[in-house]
C-alpha cells in the first residue's frame, strides 16, 4: 500500500490531500488567519461568566461568540493550575518546572462550577473543538502537549498507554521506560506509534514538549487576556505528527519554503524516511492536477457519491444528524441472487463510506441505510467490513451492529467543521442556474458504457462537440482506454445540439439505448 502527501501552496492558504494508492482519503486546508481557532492552541483568558444550571462557563477567548468550558473538562487539578497561573503571571514564580511546586487539594468530580471560578478570572485554556456553525470554540482547562510518541499533560503524575497497543510485555516496557523519564509534576500518554521505540526517540520527543511549556509559560508573564500564548504546531507539521508512518513512500511539496520545512521536521521526527520529501517544480501541470486529486476532489463531494459498478451513494446533511443512502444503480446482475447484489454493494459502499467519513471530516451522529440483507452472517461480515476500513481513521468513533430495519449508526468525534466543497458550477446555458460539474459527465458515461457494452454488440455515444473532443484527443485517448478495458470500439459522434451535460447512446440499429 502507498500512502503519499501531496501538499500544494497558494498566496493565502496551504492544502494537504493524503493519498492512500492514489485515493484521496484526506483533505485538509490551513488558511493565514490572525484570529483562528484550531484545535490545541492555548490561551489565556477571562471567564466571562458561569452558569450553574449548565455546570459551565463562558469564556472571552477573543472569538466572536464565548467559548464554552464544562467543569467536566476543569481537571481534578484546577485548583494547583490555577495558583501556578496566579504566580508565574506576577512573576513570583520563575521555576517553571513543577518539580518543587506544592499541589492544592483536587476539586470534587461532582461539584459546581460557580464554587470555584468567578467572572473575570484568568485561567488557561485549550482548544477542543473549533468554532463550528454559530456556536463559538470548545475548551478545556486541563492542558495536553501532543507529540511525535508522546503527550505531556501538566499537573498529572499518571502514565497511561494507549490500547491500540495490544502486546502486554510491550505495554509494560513502555510504561516502565516512560515513568523512569518523565519530569515530575506531569503525566505523560503513549501514543501507538511509540510501540518498539527505545528511551532515546522518547525522551527526545518528550523534552520537546517540555521545550513548548516553558516557552508557553515564559509567555504568561506578560500576555495581555485574552490572547494565544501557544500555537498548535503548523499544519504540515501536526499533519505529519499524526499520521506519519513507515508505510509512507512520498510526500509531494510545490513551494520551496514549505518543501524546506517539511523535511526538516520530517528530519526530526524519522531521519531515515527524509529522502521521501520531494520539491514539485514543473510549472506545466499544477500538483493537484498531477496527482489527480482536483478531479476525484469534484467527484468526491456533492450530494451524489458514485462508486464502481454503477452503484452510488446519497448524503444528505441535517442539523442533528448524517444520512448515507446507499443505492446499486442501474447496474447489472452478475451475481446469482439478490442477497449476492447487495452484499457486493454493501462492501464496495462500506469502504467508501469510511473514506467520506474522513475526507469530508464529518462528525456527529451518522446513519447509514445499507440495501437490505436476509443472511444474518452476511450483516456481520459487512458489519466487521466496515469497523475494519474506519480503523485508520484517527477521530473517535463508534459504530453500532446494524438495527432490525438494516441501518447502522455511527457516531464520529467533531472537532472542526465538516469540509464542504462546493461541486456545481454556472450553468452556461442558463446563468440562473447550476449543474454538476463537467468533468463528473466523463464518469457517468464510463459507468452507462459498462452496463451497455455487455449486452449490446456495437455502442454509439452521442454528446457535445467539447465533450467529444476530450473523449478522441490525448495519447492514449479515453475512447482507446475504453477499447482495452471493454474489446469493443466506441463509436462517438458530436451533436450540436446537445447540451455540455447531455449524452445518449445508441445500438447497431440506431435505437436508443434505455439506461432504465
Amino acid at each position: 500500500m502507498n500512502k503519499e502527501l501531496i501538499i500544494r501552496s497558494n498566496e493565502n492558504t496551504v492544502d494537504f490531500a493524503l493519498l492512500k494508492d492514489g485515493k484521496l482519503v484526506e483533505l485538509h486546508k490551513e488558511e493565514d488567519k490572525i484570529s483562528s481557532f484550531l484545535v490545541g492552541d492555548i490561551f489565556i483568558a477571562k471567564i466571562r461568566k458561569p452558569v450553574s444550571g449548565l455546570n459551565a462557563a463562558f469564556v472571552n477567548v477573543g472569538s466572536e461568540k464565548d467559548a464554552f468550558l464544562h467543569y467536566h473538562d476543569l481537571g481534578p487539578n484546577l485548583a494547583s493550575y490555577l495558583k501556578f497561573i496566579k504566580l508565574v503571571s506576577t512573576g513570583k514564580i520563575k521555576d517553571f518546572s513543577l518539580k518543587n511546586f506544592q499541589f492544592e487539594k483536587e476539586i470534587d468530580k461532582d461539584g459546581s462550577i460557580s464554587d470555584i471560578l468567578s467572572a473575570n478570572q484568568s485561567i488557561l485554556v485549550q482548544v477542543v473543538k473549533e468554532p463550528i456553525s454559530t456556536k463559538g470554540p470548545r475548551i478545556s482547562a486541563e492542558l495536553s502537549f501532543a507529540g511525535r510518541f508522546l503527550v505531556l499533560v501538566p499537573f498529572s503524575d499518571r502514565v497511561s498507554v494507549s490500547q491500540k497497543i495490544e502486546e502486554k510485555s510491550e505495554k509494560d516496557r513502555l510504561k516502565k521506560l516512560v515513568q523512569a523519564i518523565k519530569p515530575k509534576g506531569f503525566g505523560v500518554i503513549v501514543r501507538t506509534v511509540a510501540e518498539g521505540k527505545n528511551v532515546a526517540e522518547l525522551e527526545r520527543d518528550l523534552q520537546n514538549l517540555n521545550n513548548r511549556w516553558l516557552a508557553m509559560c515564559k509567555k504568561l508573564v506578560t500576555a495581555h487576556h485574552p490572547s494565544k500564548v501557544l500555537g498548535e504546531l503548523s499544519k504540515v507539521s501536526s499533519i505529519l505528527r499524526d499520521v506519519f508512518n513507515d508505510s509512507f513512500t512520498g510526500i509531494q511539496v510545490d513551494e520551496e519554503v514549505l518543501f524546506q520545512e517539511t523535511k526538516d521536521y520530517l528530519t526530526e521526527i524519522a531521519p531515515s524516511k527524509q529522502n521521501i520529501v520531494k520539491f514539485y517544480q514543473s510549472r506545466d501541470t499544477p500538483i493537484f492536477e498531477k496527482y489527480n486529486i482536483e478531479r476525484q476532489i469534484k467527484t468526491s463531494f456533492g450530494k451524489t457519491v458514485s462508486m464502481s459498478k454503477g452503484a452510488y451513494l446519497i448524503i444528505e446533511h441535517t442539523e442533528a444528524l448524517h444520512v448515507i443512502d446507499v443505492n446499486s444503480g442501474n447496474r447489472s446482475n452478475k451475481a446469482n441472487n439478490q442477497e449476492d447484489t447487495a452484499m457486493e454493494v454493501n462492501m464496495i459502499a462500506a469502504a467508501e463510506i469510511a473514506r467520506q467519513l474522513r475526507l469530508r471530516d464529518m462528525g456527529g451522529i451518522i446513519v447509514v441505510d445499507f440495501i437490505d440483507m436476509q443472511n444474518t452472517d452476511n450483516r456481520q461480515s459487512l458489519f466487521n467490513f466496515l469497523k475494519e476500513e474506519m480503523s485508520d481513521d484517527k477521530a473517535k468513533h463508534k459504530i453500532l451492529p446494524p438495527s432490525k430495519f438494516g441501518l447502522v449508526q455511527i457516531t464520529r468525534q467533531r472537532v472542526r467543521p465538516e469540509v464542504n466543497i462546493e461541486t456545481r458550477e454556472e450553468n452556461p446555458n442558463n446563468l440562473a442556474s447550476d449543474i454538476d460539474a463537467p468533468i463528473q459527465i466523463i464518469d457517468k458515461i464510463a459507468f452507462s458504457l459498462e452496463k451497455t457494452v455487455k449486452v449490446h454488440k456495437k455502442v454509439t455515444l452521442n454528446v457535445h462537440p467539447f465533450v467529444a473532443a476530450y473523449l478522441k484527443n490525448g495519447f492514449p485517448s479515453l475512447r482507446a482506454k475504453w477499447f482495452f478495458e471493454h474489446k469493443k470500439w466506441i463509436k462517438i459522434i458530436p451533436r450540436d445540439a446537445y447540451t455540455y451535460l447531455e449524452y445518449h447512446l445508441f445500438d447497431e440499429k440506431g435505437k436508443e439505448i434505455s439506461e432504465n
